[in-house]
C-alpha cells in the first residue's frame, strides 16, 4: 500500500480590476513523446461576488504528481454524461430594440462582447421568441399571422415575418457570423388570436378542434422556413411558452394543457421531418414543479394543475415526436431534470430561461452578488449537473429600467444594460453563462467531477466539468461560502490547489496530456448496502451514493472502534479506495484502517494510515473482496464524517 499525499497549498488570486473580458486562449494539444510527458498547467479565470474581478484571468496554476488534503475535485473523464448544445439567452424583441439603438460601432462591440469566443463570451445558444412576448418594444403584442378580430386565416395568406426583418434578424445573422456554432431554439408565447377561445393573445386556450391543431402546426412550420430563407435556421422548437401559465400579467400567453400540447406536437411532428428535417421539437418548456400560483388558478379555473406535466407528454404518443424537455428555474430546483431524464433516459434536457431580478431597494452591488451567487449554484452549476445540454438565461439586452417590456416582469435584468447616453454595462448574469459559454464548446460532453455544493446553499464548493471536442477540459467552480475557501483539483495523480473568494465563481481549463491520463475506472456501488456503528447522524448508506453533498457523521467523537462497512452485494475486485470526508472541514477520521472481507465475518487488514485531511486515497496491490470496512482508530473530540467511498480499479 502506497498512500500519496502532499502538504496543502494554496494559490489566491489577486485582486484586479478590469475594464474588458480578455481573449480565451487557445489550448494547444499537448505532443506525444517517448519519455514521460510534463504535466500541463491550467488556466484561471475569476470573477468575484463583490465586482473586483470580472472573468479576469488569473496566474495560471501547475499540476504536479500526488494528491492534496483539501477537499478535493476528482475530475473523471471516463465517466461521461450529456453532450452541449450551448449557452446563452434570447435576443427578444425588447433586446434588439436597445441594441438597435446604438451607434453602428457601439452596437458591433456590444454584438461581440456576446457573441464572439474570443473578444466576448462566445454566446453559443438563443431561445428566441415566436412573436411577442412581454419583452417587446412594440406597444400591441403580435403574431406572424395577425387578422382583424372575427376572421381567421386558415391558410395562412396574411403570414409575415416582416416585423423581425426591422432589427431581430439583422442581429441574428450578426450573431451567426461572430459564433457560427450558434444553436437557435424558438419558442411561441401564444398562437395567433384566431385560433384561441378567447380571441386574444393573452390567456385563454387553443381551440380544442383538429382543423386547429393543423393550422397551428403549419404556422409554426412555415415560421421555421421563414427564419431559414432569412439566414437563421431554427435547431428547436417548442409550441408553447410556459403552457402552465394560465392568466399571463398582461403578455402574450396560453393555457395548453397536456392533452392539447400533445394533440399540436402530433400535427406538427410530420410536417417538420418534412419541411425541415434538422429542427427537433422539445415539450414543456416551463418549470422544474409546477408553481404554486399555476396550481391555484387551475384549481379557481375548475382545472386539473397536471403538476407531472412533462412526464405525461413523455408518456404517450407524440413522445415519438419528441427530443426532449425544456425547463424553467421559476418553481422547484434543478433535481427535477435527472428525475424526469431517470424516467425517460432516451430523452434529452435542455435549461431553457430564467431571468435575473431584483428588489425595489436593492443597491447595484446587492444585485450583482445576488444574482451571480444564485446562478452560480442554481444554474451554472445545477442545471448541468442534472443533463442539460443548453443553458439560456433570458435578456440579452435591456435600458437601465429593465425595459422596454409590454406587461409581465418589471425587475428583470439582462446580460447586458444599455444606457441612454449608449454606455453599456455588464451584469452578472453576463459572467454566469460567460464562465460556460466561454470556455466549453458545443459539441463538448459533461465529466464527472466530485462536488459538495448545493443548489440550495450549503456554504461549500460545487463544481461541474466538460471535456472539450478538442480534447480539453474545462472546470467550472463556485464557492458558495462568504469566506475564502482552498481546495484541490486531481486528475489521473495529478493535482493543484486553489483558493477561491467568497462568493467567486471560476473556470479552469487545461489542455489534453498523456500526463493526467491513466485515471483508474471507478466502480458503480449500484446495489450496495452500507452499516456504520456507532449509527450516527446520516444514513450510511450516503456514504456509498457517489454524491459529495451527502455525508454520514459519527454524531460523536472519534474512538478506536467507530466504522462504516459497504456490503458490495458480489465479490469485486479493485485497487484504490478513495475516504473521502467532503468539504466540512476537520471532519476527518484521525487514524484509519481499512478491512475487507469475502463472507462478512473473516476480515483481513489491507491498509491502515493516519489521517492527515479529507481526502486519503488509498493505493491496493490487485484485492477482490464482497466487505469493506473502513475503521476509526484515532481519538479527537471533533465527529468524523464519510461523504463518499470510492472504489476503482
Amino acid at each position: 500500500m502506497r498512500r500519496r499525499a502532499l502538504a496543502a497549498a494554496a494559490v489566491t488570486a489577486a485582486a484586479l480590476g478590469l475594464t474588458c473580458v480578455p481573449a480565451a486562449p487557445t489550448v494547444a494539444q499537448t505532443p506525444a513523446a517517448d519519455h514521460p510527458q510534463q504535466a500541463p498547467t491550467a488556466s484561471v479565470w475569476v470573477t468575484t461576488a463583490d465586482g473586483t474581478e470580472h472573468l479576469r484571468q488569473q496566474a495560471p496554476v501547475a499540476f504536479h504528481p500526488g494528491a492534496s488534503d483539501l477537499t478535493t475535485i476528482t475530475v473523471d473523464p471516463g465517466q461521461r454524461y450529456q453532450s452541449v448544445d450551448g449557452f446563452g439567452g434570447a435576443l427578444t424583441d425588447s433586446s434588439a430594440a436597445v441594441l438597435g439603438s446604438l451607434p453602428a460601432a457601439d452596437r458591433d462591440a456590444a454584438m461581440r462582447q456576446l457573441f464572439d469566443p474570443r473578444q466576448g463570451i462566445g454566446v453559443s445558444f438563443l431561445r428566441q421568441p415566436v412573436g411577442s412576448s412581454d419583452f417587446t418594444a412594440s406597444p400591441t403584442h403580435y403574431t406572424y399571422d395577425d387578422v382583424p378580430a372575427g376572421q381567421t386565416d386558415f391558410g395562412l395568406e396574411h403570414f409575415s415575418i416582416a416585423h423581425d426583418e426591422q432589427q431581430i434578424l439583422p442581429l441574428l445573422r450578426q450573431a451567426e457570423r461572430l459564433n457560427p456554432q450558434l444553436t437557435v431554439m424558438a419558442t411561441p408565447w401564444s398562437p395567433p388570436a384566431w385560433m384561441k377561445d378567447s380571441d386574444s393573445l393573452v390567456g385563454g386556450h387553443l381551440k380544442d378542434d383538429p382543423k386547429i391543431y393543423q393550422a397551428y402546426a403549419r404556422y409554426l412550420v412555415k415560421f421555421v422556413q421563414a427564419y431559414a430563407a432569412a439566414g437563421v435556421p431554427v435547431d428547436y422548437l417548442t409550441v408553447q411558452n410556459e403552457p402552465q401559465n394560465r392568466k399571463p400579467n398582461a403578455y402574450p400567453g396560453t393555457d395548453l394543457p397536456v392533452q392539447q400540447e400533445a394533440a399540436v406536437i402530433e400535427a406538427l411532428g410530420p410536417l417538420l421531418h418534412k419541411a425541415s428535417p434538422h429542427t427537433k421539437i422539445l415539450a414543456y418548456d416551463h418549470n422544474w414543479t409546477t408553481h404554486p400560483d399555476d396550481i391555484k388558478t387551475a384549481q379557481q379555473l375548475g382545472e386539473d394543475p397536471q403538476t407531472d406535466y412533462p412526464y405525461e407528454v413523455l408518456d404517450g404518443p407524440a413522445a415519438k415526436w419528441i427530443a426532449g424537455t425544456a425547463y424553467h428555474c421559476y418553481s422547484g430546483d434543478p433535481s427535477a431534470q435527472t428525475a424526469l431524464h431517470d424516467a425517460h433516459p432516451d430523452k434529452g434536457i435542455w435549461f431553457t430561461e430564467c431571468s435575473g431580478s431584483h428588489g425595489a431597494t436593492d443597491t447595484p452591488p446587492q444585485i450583482f452578488r445576488g444574482t451571480l451567487t444564485w446562478h452560480a449554484r442554481t444554474i451554472t452549476v445545477g442545471t448541468t449537473r442534472n443533463w442539460a445540454k443548453s443553458v439560456a438565461d433570458w435578456n440579452l439586452a435591456l435600458d437601465p429600467q429593465g425595459g422596454p417590456h409590454n406587461g409581465g416582469c418589471d425587475t428583470c435584468s439582462a446580460f447586458l444594460t444599455v444606457a441612454p447616453d449608449h454606455t453599456v454595462t455588464t451584469n452578472a448574469e453576463y459572467y454566469t453563462i460567460g464562465h460556460l459559454s466561454k470556455f466549453v464548446q458545443p459539441g463538448a460532453v459533461r465529466i464527472a467531477s466530485t462536488n459538495y455544493g448545493t443548489t440550495g446553499w450549503n456554504g461549500q464548493i460545487t463544481d461541474v466539468a466538460f471535456t472539450n471536442p478538442d480534447g480539453s477540459t474545462a472546470l467550472v467552480v463556485h464557492n458558495e461560502n462568504d469566506d475564502p475557501r482552498s481546495f484541490a483539483v486531481a486528475v489521473g495523480g495529478q493535482s493543484f490547489t486553489y483558493t477561491l473568494p467568497g462568493g467567486a465563481l471560476a473556470t479552469f481549463t487545461w489542455p489534453k496530456s498523456g500526463a493526467l491520463a491513466g485515471t483508474p475506472h471507478q466502480i458503480p456501488l449500484t446495489g450496495a448496502t452500507a452499516t456504520a456503528s456507532p449509527a450516527g447522524q446520516g444514513s450510511p448508506q450516503l456514504a456509498a451514493d457517489d454524491d459529495g453533498t451527502t455525508r454520514w457523521t459519527s454524531g460523536a467523537a472519534q474512538t478506536p472502534g467507530q466504522y462504516v462497512q459497504l456490503d458490495l452485494g458480489r465479490a469485486t475486485s479493485f485497487r484504490q479506495v478513495a475516504i473521502d470526508s467532503g468539504d466540512n472541514l476537520g471532519d476527518y477520521a484521525r487514524g484509519w484502517q481499512l478491512s475487507v472481507s469475502d463472507d462478512g465475518t473473516h476480515w483481513r487488514t489491507a491498509a491502515s494510515g493516519t489521517g492527515t485531511g479529507q481526502l486519503t486515497t488509498v493505493d491496493l496491490p490487485p484485492t477482490r473482496a464482497r466487505y469493506l470496512r473502513i475503521t476509526q482508530t484515532g481519538s479527537a473530540g471533533n465527529w468524523w464524517s464519510l461523504a463518499d467511498l470510492r472504489l476503482y480499479r
